[in-house]
């Protein structure tokens, strides 16, 4: 198994120490070139989504990520990869999303909450967003104080949290199992 990382913002790195220490190889995607190579999966990281969706259009990568996706690529966005997968964006998920639900950095926090499919695990909220309405063929995998923080969508995970600053594996290795599917 191969899964491409876009490294265009964020914590991209943390997601390939996770990936590494779970034993799955990853590459890093910056261009058009880079997205060319062979993989099974992509992740896309926190940051700040307009941020990302510009250098994605600067880089050529838009159109062919979400082609990529809408053809069935497993795909996993984190915080800001969670709002360029809604409707208003990439739109390849069936989500509509509050950004900066949460406030500033200072309104960032952490729990340890439930997530269907994974178990209790850490959740580090940074600036994190939330999303407001799922349509048809969404699953909510996680509500914490009434606001939809996980959801799958098929081969689609997003989660407005941040697991790849913790030690826990266990959403990566989910995502890795929608893989292999």
């Amino acid at each position: 198994m191969r899964i491409a990382i876009l490294a265009l913002q964020g914590a991209f790195a943390e997601h390939q120490q996770m990936l590494r220490r779970i034993g799955v190889e990853s590459f890093l995607v910056r261009n058009l070139d880079d997205w060319q190579q062979p993989k099974d999966g992509l992740i896309i990281p926190g940051g700040e989504s307009t941020a990302i969706m510009k250098i994605m259009d600067d880089e050529g990568l838009t159109t062919p990520i979400r082609e990529a996706i809408l053809a069935g690529l497993p795909v996993f966005g984190t915080c800001a990869g969670l709002i360029m997968l809604d409707n208003a964006h990439l739109g390849t998920m069936n989500i509509d999303v509050k950004r900066n639900a949460y406030g500033r950095q200072l309104g960032s926090f952490y729990i340890e909450h439930e997530v269907i499919g994974i178990g209790v695990i850490p959740m580090t909220f940074i600036r994190a967003p939330y999303i407001n309405n799922v349509g048809d063929g969404v699953e909510v995998l996680s509500v914490v104080d009434g606001h939809i923080v996980a959801a799958r969508q098929g081969k689609q995970l997003v989660c407005s949290f941040h697991p790849e600053l913790s030690t826990d594996t266990r959403v990566h290795e989910y995502f890795c199992s929608l893989i292999q599917g």
